[in-house]
């Protein structure tokens, strides 16, 4: 037993990666992640989510990847994306999330602007922001390879280009087994960024015992277990999610799901049925103008029956039928026939997305986002101003460690 190891079985962990080899430890064959591909669900147990990433961490280090680099990543939700940020923070670096459905030019200008050491992109459309922007990282990788030989042809050379399976495949000897685990409690783990009514780009880090208490706080409050299962049905691109999804699924060691793509979502959240949701308001608002959309025309009989079901404060009769009739298919519809633990990160609702959901019986919960602790208008536009705390959203001339 390495020093590491013996020093993790009597310390509680105090970074994301030492949760991992945790629960690697404590639940090896247990089901971590689930990833849906061509229709079929594929798994990762919490041994080999564990050694996947100090697999990747070890092919980043002889790569160059060093303490307190930055590692952009700019995918969708996917397995591995996940394990590459985990990978980086393993060595003691940051990951920026970044979404890659945000707009084009002000993604490659914000990138320009953290000249991140490396980049993980998703596939083709994400690479080919680097060649616009002319981003010449020293490390690239990618999960999707279909027509990224041609895309590098055209990418100046500067850049070493990585296929990620490259990077997890196993190695020989016990050199991964050995690593170093350079993540600390005080270092920041994740970094997001946007534009702020100014103009101007603002900063969020949050470091390892920041998210693992949020974290903890959230799994005592909504008394999440290993037994959860929860959907990753949009990018981690906005610390809310870090904080209220990927630490309570490291500390309690529920299993995180990730849908085929953005297009099947819906049926792959109704195939789940997850027991924990954490959605933002764009998520829940989604899936109410899709109820409205579909539902029988104003007037028709239809209708009448699921107004007559969705009414706010029904008898016994009404709720009864009512719960058979309407609201149990709809709830179906949605994919929330298990959900126990609805979350909402982030702004609130609309009171007639949360009247109907209320009217469900589905109980949506708000958590706020670390962008409402602190209001970004207020803070100074100044080249250099005052450093707050690393809670706070603050312009990128005043990091913290």
């Amino acid at each position: 037993m390495t020093q590491q190891t013996a020093h993790s079985a009597t310390a509680a962990p105090a970074t994301l990666p030492q949760w991992l080899q945790q629960q690697a430890h404590q639940r090896a064959g247990g089901v971590a992640l689930r990833h849906k591909h061509l229709g079929v669900w594929q798994q990762r147990s919490w041994l080999q989510a564990a050694h996947e990433v100090q697999q990747v961490a070890s092919a980043l280090q002889d790569r160059g990847f060093t303490k307190g680099a930055t590692l952009a990543v700019v995918s969708r939700p996917r397995p591995e994306a996940l394990l590459v940020a985990l990978a980086a923070q393993w060595l003691g670096g940051v990951a920026v999330l970044l979404n890659p459905l945000d707009a084009a030019a002000e993604q490659i200008a914000l990138l320009r602007r953290l000249q991140p050491e490396a980049i993980f992109a998703e596939g083709l459309p994400e690479l080919e922001r680097l060649r616009v922007g002319q981003l010449t990282p020293a490390l690239v990788l990618y999960a999707d390879g279909r027509g990224v030989a041609g895309q590098q042809n055209q990418h100046p050379t500067a850049s070493t280009w990585v296929d990620y399976a490259q990077l997890a495949a196993p190695r020989q000897g016990d050199a991964v087994s050995a690593l170093p685990l350079q993540a600390r409690a005080e270092r920041t783990a994740f970094a997001f960024y946007r534009y702020g009514t100014s103009g101007g780009i603002e900063e969020q880090r949050i470091t390892h015992a920041e998210l693992l208490q949020e974290g903890q706080r959230l799994v005592q409050t909504e008394q999440l277990g290993a037994d959860e299962e929860a959907l990753a049905a949009r990018a981690f691109a906005a610390g809310g999610q870090a904080r209220y999804l990927l630490a309570p699924w490291l500390i309690t060691g529920f299993r995180l799901n990730f849908p085929e793509n953005l297009g099947t979502r819906d049926n792959d959240r109704r195939e789940l049925g997850p027991t924990l949701v954490a959605g933002t308001r764009e998520t829940y608002g989604r899936l109410y103008e899709l109820v409205q959309s579909r539902l029988p025309l104003p007037g028709s009989a239809q209708r009448r029956l699921v107004d007559w079901a969705l009414t706010a404060q029904p008898g016994l009769t009404r709720r009864w039928l009512g719960e058979w009739l309407v609201r149990r298919p709809l709830r179906d519809v949605l994919g929330f026939s298990r959900t126990r633990a609805p979350l909402l990160v982030g702004e609130p609702l609309p009171e007639p997305t949360r009247a109907f959901f209320a009217a469900l019986g589905i109980q949506v919960r708000a958590w706020p986002d670390p962008a409402q602790w602190l209001n970004p208008a207020a803070l100074p536009v100044a080249p250099h101003p005052p450093a707050p705390a690393t809670t706070d959203w603050h312009h990128p001339g005043a990091q913290t460690a």
